[in-house]
C-alpha cells in the first residue's frame, strides 16, 4: 500500500487488490454493489443518484449508528469503463456548480497486475485547507476500510 501525494493538496492510496478489474469495475458502477462497500462499517450508503456518464449525478448519503450523517451529491467527470472514473463533489448533475462541505475531485484508476488490480484513488483538493480537513477526518483509515470491503464485495461476484 502506499499513501504518497502527487502534489502537496493531493491524498493518494495505491493498493493492489486480490479481485478482478471487471468485477471491482461492477462494485464500483452498479449503485446495489456499490451501496454494500461505500462508507466503513457500521456505517450505510442510500445511493440517491447514479447518473454514469460526463455529467451525470453521482449522490450518497452515509448515516452513521449514532445518527451522524454526511450527504455527498456531486457529479462523474469522466467513465472510461474498467480503468478510470472521475468524480467530483464541485459540481453536481449537468455540471451545475455545487456547494460542498468538502470540495474534491477524485481519480480512481483500476489496472491488471500479476493476479490482482492496482487500485488508485488519487484525491485531489483545491488547496491545503481541505486536503488537511479530509485528512484529519480520517482520510487514510476510512478510504482503506471502504477499499477493503469494495475488495471482498468483488471477491464475491460470480
Amino acid at each position: 500500500m502506499t499513501a504518497v501525494p502527487a502534489e502537496p493538496n493531493d491524498l493518494v492510496i495505491s493498493r493492489l487488490l486480490r479481485a478482478p478489474r471487471a468485477a471491482l469495475w461492477r462494485a464500483w458502477t452498479e449503485p446495489e454493489l456499490l451501496k454494500a462497500w461505500w462508507c466503513p462499517k457500521p456505517w450505510t450508503t442510500e445511493v440517491r443518484a447514479f447518473d454514469l456518464r460526463p455529467g451525470g449525478a453521482f449522490h450518497t448519503f452515509m448515516q452513521g449508528p449514532d445518527g451522524g450523517t454526511s450527504d455527498n451529491p456531486g457529479c462523474f467527470l469522466e467513465i472510461v469503463p474498467r480503468a478510470r472514473l472521475v468524480v467530483t463533489s464541485a459540481l453536481v448533475a449537468d455540471w451545475r456548480p455545487g456547494t460542498p462541505w468538502l470540495s474534491f475531485t477524485a481519480v480512481i484508476t483500476m489496472a491488471d497486475e500479476g493476479d490482482g488490480t492496482r487500485y488508485v484513488a488519487h484525491v485531489m483538493h483545491p488547496d491545503a485547507e481541505p486536503r488537511d480537513r479530509h485528512e484529519t477526518l480520517g482520510f487514510f483509515d476510512g478510504w482503506n476500510t471502504a477499499i477493503d470491503q469494495l475488495e471482498a464485495c468483488a471477491r464475491d461476484l460470480p
